[in-house]
């Protein structure tokens, strides 16, 4: 299953503050999350600055 294949089927939006905890030692302290998904188990997040994958 590839990235883009997951993001047009089967990924669901996840929300910003519970994904913000959970990379709180990832992301600078004035970086702000644009778009968040996730898929089944893993995490996708877009930012003003970077794109996060989070592969578990």
């Amino acid at each position: 299953m590839g990235l883009l294949n997951g993001l047009m089927g089967n990924a669901t939006d996840a929300n910003h503050d519970k994904v913000r905890k959970g990379l709180e030692n990832v992301l600078l302290p004035d970086e702000k999350i644009e778009l968040a998904y996730k898929l089944v188990r893993d995490l996708v997040v877009f930012t003003e600055y970077r794109l996060i994958v989070v592969d578990k």
